[in-house]
């Protein structure tokens, strides 16, 4: 398994249900990494599973956008952890909020696929998050130690997981909390639900270019979940060059 504890700033390219070879082609040629000043960065691209194996670099690491809760047997459809590890999958992105709620994915659900990535030595990026309605009623707190206690299994660590704070809200919809907002909720994940202490967290929810600086720069962030933005490769670089 991945040794994520190495690294100071993580980057997650969600591609969701976008991409080509030809995009790819052109992804793998544009895209720029420099190491002379990111030497413990993280970066991690998550296309739609049948360019998995298309992605060919040794400047990021390969994640899905989901697996199964099933490890094999006759499920017509279903991609499991152990396929993904066979192809060279390092990461995999679990209960975003679009499976959580155009899939009816539920915290049952969500901790089998992360028991699953973690028997296959892969390391599951679990997505949670509240909705506008919860935010309004001050339950952000709540939801989010429900979905963390019921959604990651008692043989992970904080060596092996890691947390992306997605407010469901302002996901694709160009709003996100303010500076404050995510350095307190970032602070709350890492040391006020017990048992979960000191894992990574990062966070996603319309993150561009224009803001991801600012985001990076807070203390409790570790990196960024990155969305619409990563399919553009242009934004992408100004985002791993923050």
């Amino acid at each position: 398994m991945q040794e994520i504890k190495e690294f100071n700033k993580i980057f997650v390219a969600n591609w969701k249900l976008n991409g080509s070879f030809a995009f790819i082609n052109a992804f793998l040629r544009d895209i720029k990494i420099d190491f002379t000043n990111q030497n413990k960065a993280c970066i991690i691209i998550c296309p739609p599973y049948p360019y998995v194996k298309d992605l060919k670099s040794e400047n990021f690491f390969k994640g899905a956008q989901d697996c199964s809760i099933y490890s094999k047997g006759a499920f017509t459809g279903e991609i499991s952890s152990e396929i993904l590890k066979d192809l060279d999958c390092n990461f995999c992105i679990i209960g975003h909020s679009e499976r959580r709620n155009l899939f009816n994915e539920e915290n049952k659900q969500i901790y089998q696929k992360v028991s699953n990535c973690l028997n296959s030595k892969i390391i599951p990026i679990l997505c949670v998050g509240e909705t506008l309605e919860q935010k309004k009623k001050y339950q952000t707190k709540e939801i989010l130690t429900e979905q963390i206690k019921k959604g990651i299994p008692s043989e992970s660590n904080n060596e092996k997981l890691i947390i992306a704070y997605e407010p469901i809200w302002a996901i694709g919809t160009g709003l996100t909390p303010s500076v404050e907002d995510i350095d307190e909720i970032h602070n709350f994940i890492k040391k006020d639900i017990s048992g979960f202490e000191n894992y990574k967290v990062i966070y996603g929810g319309s993150v561009n270019s224009s803001n991801s600086k600012k985001i990076l720069a807070i203390g409790n962030v570790d990196g960024v979940l990155v969305g619409g933005a990563s399919i553009n490769i242009e934004e992408f670089n100004k985002i791993i060059a923050s």
